[in-house]
């Protein structure tokens, strides 16, 4: 009986009425589902297209060049495309004796052809990185094989480089010959923290004195010391500014901005005419009596932080006064109300609510100064020379691309872990703060 009367009820036209009802409602809401969707996706897409142009410009002119930066530090495929049968035949041999004859007739047929095409210089720059004086013994030797026939350097028994040099007869340079012939290779890195490897492959000090680790404390020492200049300059510089009346702050803001209207090569050749021999500051100080004779000022390291204090001391005012200004005065006011000094509101209260500012400012400052190059060029000289310096250097003369690259991805692996180092004080401490 009730299975009769649900079916009756099933059947009555109502039923069938709500029953439609309920699907047309569930079509709509799946419809309305749909087209929210879609206008979801295309939103997406149009937001892609708008950030597209950025994104374009942040991977060619940012993510490529680190790249192939991280690339060239460690591909070197100059003498396998030079020397190749000559590196194909080193790869079977066990660096312990001279090797085979074959070898030597190899690297002679090689040479001849090389000072035919004129790159007999490349194979020679490469190989003395690793074995000095080697360049101008492949140079000589390229040229003394120039003037022989096949014949004679592929006879049996032909000994043409030996002859012509008994330094072909010196396993180290043979091994150097195969260590600068591996297409992927950490040399480049090892030079860059003045290590090297022996003959049997261990990594060791470098022999010779220690020059890039030198030149990294260097770097580090100028830029720490630049940016405390900068922050006992331009903090309260930025205090003033926030708490100067808006009209006078106004006008002070414009010449804390002057600098970034005027090109930075005038602003460094007008330190070189303060700072030389005969220059303004020297003049000045001789015609009042401070010295005797003329102080060497140029060409040091007290002139590299001297400039770039003056270059980069914006970068710190700037983020110290937007963070000043946002901080409420009354807050001093209610610490002294309460019975505080002045210096204990300020050290108590003020100060710590600009550390987010000084932080910035001072990370900021120290992360230019330290991938700084035209100033220290300019006016550094040997004592204030950075490591940017010998970036350059290698990049524009000594064309030793594979060490700029391993020395610029080791400034960026420092610059990289200083940063992270910030971001969890400075997170730590925002975390405390709420």
């Amino acid at each position: 009986m009730a299975t009769s009367q649900h079916l009756d009820t099933a059947s009555l036209p109502g039923t069938a009425m709500q029953g439609g009802t309920g699907l047309a409602n569930d079509s709509l809401a799946t419809n309305e589902v749909k087209a929210e969707r879609g206008e979801l996706r295309r939103r997406r897409c149009t937001a892609l297209l708008l950030v597209a142009p950025l994104l374009a410009f942040v991977v060619f002119a940012f993510v490529a060049p680190i790249a192939s930066m991280l690339y060239r530090s460690v591909y070197n495929p100059t003498l396998v495309e030079l020397i190749p049968k000559t590196i194909s035949q080193l790869g079977h041999w066990d660096g312990s004796k001279l090797p085979e004859p074959t070898i030597f007739q190899t690297m002679a047929l090689e040479l001849k052809r090389l000072a035919q095409e004129r790159k007999a210089g490349i194979v020679a720059a490469a190989v003395n990185r690793a074995y000095p004086g080697a360049s101008s013994l492949i140079n000589a030797s390229a040229r003394q094989m120039r003037s022989l026939e096949d014949a004679q350097l592929t006879s049996p028994g032909a000994s043409q480089l030996r002859d012509f040099d008994p330094r072909w007869a010196q396993p180290e340079l043979w091994q150097s010959i195969q260590r600068v012939g591996h297409v992927y290779t950490d040399t480049n890195y090892l030079t860059a923290l003045d290590l090297e490897r022996n003959a049997k492959g261990e990594i060791h000090q470098r022999s010779s004195a220690s020059i890039y680790l030198q030149l990294y404390g260097r770097t580090l020492d100028i830029a720490l010391t630049i940016t405390l200049l900068c922050i006992v300059l331009g903090y309260p510089l930025a205090y003033y500014l926030s708490h100067a009346p808006r009209r006078l702050a106004g006008a002070l803001m414009v010449l804390v901005l002057l600098p970034f209207w005027t090109s930075l090569l005038v602003r460094t050749t007008a330190w070189i005419a303060l700072l030389q021999t005969n220059g303004v500051l020297n003049s000045i100080f001789q015609a009042i009596g401070l010295i005797s004779s003329p102080v060497e000022m140029m060409y040091t390291r007290f002139a590299t932080i001297i400039a770039m204090t003056h270059i980069l001391l914006p970068f710190m005012v700037l983020p110290l006064y937007s963070v000043m200004r946002s901080i409420d005065p009354s807050y001093v006011r209610a610490a002294q109300s309460l019975g505080s000094r002045p210096w204990s509101a300020f050290l108590r209260v003020f100060l710590p609510l600009s550390l987010p500012g000084l932080s910035a400012g001072s990370l900021l400052v120290f992360i230019i100064s330290v991938g700084y190059y035209i100033t220290p060029a300019l006016v550094g000289g040997t004592d204030g020379e950075m490591i940017s310096n010998i970036i350059a250097f290698h990049m524009q003369r000594s064309n030793n691309w594979g060490l700029a690259a391993a020395l610029g991805v080791l400034l960026l692996v420092l610059i990289l872990a200083l940063y992270w180092v910030y971001d969890r004080l400075v997170g730590a401490r925002n975390i405390r703060l709420g």
